[in-house]
């Protein structure tokens, strides 16, 4: 069993920033070979991507609406994929879902295998 664990969600000012952080733990789990992804849902629309990360960190893919504002990162000996997010706008407010998958840094809801079961983000104006 595979469990995905998110943090770090809250309420916070536009222009602010929060740190979402995503423990992976499972007996044979091996974290090592999976991309990790951050995607989120608003109420009303469907799941996207907001960044992903591959197995190795050494590749990253961003949706063009948090380019330069969110950074994915990964810490592999940790089992945690971390998500910063600067200078948010009220456009951001979602539920945040980290996701596993044996993939590229792929964009795609479909190919990720393992979710977690989602934080809060509210962005006020």
């Amino acid at each position: 069993q595979v469990q995905l664990v998110e943090s770090g969600g809250g309420l916070v000012q536009a222009g602010g920033s929060l740190r979402l952080s995503c423990a992976a733990s499972g007996r044979t789990f091996s974290y090592y070979v999976y991309a990790l992804g951050w995607f989120r849902q608003a109420p009303g629309k469907e799941r996207e991507v907001v960044a992903a990360i591959s197995k190795s960190g050494g590749s990253t893919n961003y949706a063009d609406s948090v380019k330069g504002r969110f950074t994915i990162s990964r810490d592999n000996a940790e089992n945690t994929v971390y998500l910063q997010m600067n200078s948010l706008k009220p456009e951001d407010t979602a539920v945040y879902y980290c996701a596993a998958g044996r993939t590229v840094a792929a964009s795609e809801v479909r190919r990720y295998d393992y979710w977690g079961q989602g934080t809060q983000v509210t962005v006020s104006s």
